[in-house]
């Protein structure tokens, strides 16, 4: 049940995204302020900054057991956008400790605006109820990454990331906007919760109801990289500034994931059968097309973008059941998956600023050269490929549970599959990293104090995720309830 709520205080409900915004400004302030020696201290403020919103969030914008539609029923207060709240909040704030070591990005106050603003949009994205307001939100998250994957203007794959982003993004987003609009002429309603009534009331075929999906779905399908919307991303996340490409594949694919589950649960509920088929179908095209393109990649950063694709269709699973089990697995996968391949990303990002290398083989001897931040990258992709006790595992235990509760079976069977092939590549990165050796083995590595502070919150996020799972779970079922 619903209530329109009329509370004096509904500033509260989006306070985090004022307090981001107010963050915003004192970047923007202290960047002037403050001279070159001191720019690297705007990466402590803006990491400040979103510790004290997320603790905020937790304590003060809690939504009660009865969702509450606010700002003129644009905005809805519930359990699943106040999760993916958190998860934005807190993947901003492990980017900018990522971002920090490196001088053409942490010494930069514009990116940390960029940063926190595209956040907001995430926000707003997950908690939009009214066609307009989602729009806004898709464009506010997403123009501030197109400027920030095309970043390093000297690097030329950077300008190139960006340049193909922007292009793809607005194609898709131009497809997804027709489909709006369609939407709204069938059922008179910008009102996501009202649009099923006003096409039932309607009476329109099923042809036309199927094809404003497909529409929309292109648009949705672009944000979480799936089949045959993934091609941007290899190019996208290579050129990238790896902090970037890792909030690219875990905060903007979980905004994307949000509104999808949302949208199509309340908007599409009659025609769950058709919509539930279509998204098996390209669950099984997305998961066996990311792992096996995974499988021939040189380049790390490559092979985490097929590889997050492949993620992509691991969650489609969950969503495909279109069942209380099914979104709560996608939810609990999400929060998964966020921790951890922001971990790998981070990875990447300390081994390049070092060694200069993006390449696979670069990390032969690295057991020997730095043993614990070896190990780490043994927790991180392990958990990526699905290995207990780690938080991947359990992830996809329960997509695979919810795909054969909804009599997905065959789909649940695909998905074990492609789980060992992603296990290979996994494997393969270790076996280097652990088995190889190398001339420079008895190079330092020096790991600065930020990315030890990162690697360990979210080392240990990996680890209480694969042990300590329940109140996870629970959090992430409390979410799915709010959609049925």
């Amino acid at each position: 049940m619903v209530s329109e709520n009329i509370d004096p205080y509904i500033f509260i409900v989006i306070l985090p995204e004022i307090l981001l915004l107010v963050l915003a400004g004192l970047v923007l302030l202290f960047d002037i302020l403050w001279g070159e020696h001191n720019r690297r201290s705007l990466g402590w403020l803006t990491v400040g900054g979103l510790g004290v919103i997320l603790v905020t969030a937790l304590l003060i914008t809690r939504p009660g057991d009865e969702a509450q539609l606010v700002w003129g029923g644009m905005l809805r207060h519930d359990w699943l956008g106040f999760i993916f709240k958190l998860i934005f909040i807190f993947g901003a704030g492990i980017t900018v400790l990522f971002a920090m070591e490196l001088p053409n990005l942490g010494r930069r106050g514009e990116f940390y605006l960029l940063l926190l603003v595209t956040t907001v949009g995430m926000s707003f994205m997950a908690s939009a109820a009214n066609l307009i307001m989602l729009f806004l939100a898709i464009e506010t998250a997403s123009i501030p990454l197109y400027i920030l994957a095309g970043f390093f203007k000297m690097d030329e794959k950077s300008p190139e990331s960006g340049f193909k982003y922007l292009l793809f993004g607005a194609m898709s987003t131009t497809v997804m906007l027709y489909g709006f609009s369609l939407l709204y002429g069938f059922s008179g309603t910008t009102d996501i919760y009202t649009l099923a009534a006003g096409m039932l009331a309607g009476d329109l075929p099923l042809a036309l109801v199927l094809s404003s999906l497909l529409l929309v779905m292109v648009g949705f399908g672009f944000k979480v990289s799936v089949v045959p919307f993934h091609f941007w991303a290899p190019d996208v996340y290579e050129g990238a500034p790896t902090p970037v490409a890792g909030f690219l594949s875990t905060a903007s694919k979980a905004a994307g994931f949000a509104v999808l589950m949302r949208f199509l649960l309340a908007v599409f509920p009659e025609t769950i059968p058709y919509w539930s088929s279509i998204l098996a179908i390209v669950a099984t095209a997305t998961m066996t097309l990311g792992n096996v393109l995974a499988l021939a990649q040189k380049n790390i950063k490559r092979l985490l973008a097929y590889s997050s694709i492949a993620h992509a269709g691991y969650v489609l699973i969950g969503v495909a059941a279109a069942t209380t089990l099914g979104i709560t697995s996608a939810v609990f996968y999400l929060i998964v998956y966020v921790i951890t391949n922001l971990a790998a990303f981070g990875i990447v990002a300390a081994f390049s600023r070092i060694v200069g290398s993006e390449d696979i083989s670069a990390y032969a001897g690295l057991s020997r050269r730095a043993p614990g931040f070896s190990w780490a990258t043994l927790v991180i992709f392990l958990s990526l490929a699905g290995m207990p006790p780690f938080g991947g595992f359990i992830a996809k235990v329960l997509v695979f549970a919810a795909a054969v509760e909804a009599g997905l079976v065959w789909l649940a069977i695909v998905g074990v599959l492609n789980s060992i092939i992603g296990l290979y590549y996994y494997l393969i990165i270790l076996k280097v990293a652990f088995l190889y050796r190398s001339d420079d083995e008895e190079k330092p590595f020096p790991i600065s104090q930020t990315y030890r502070l990162a690697f360990v919150v979210l080392i240990v996020g990996i680890i209480l995720l694969g042990t300590a799972f329940a109140p996870w779970i629970a959090w992430s079922g409390t979410a799915a309830l709010v959609l049925f």
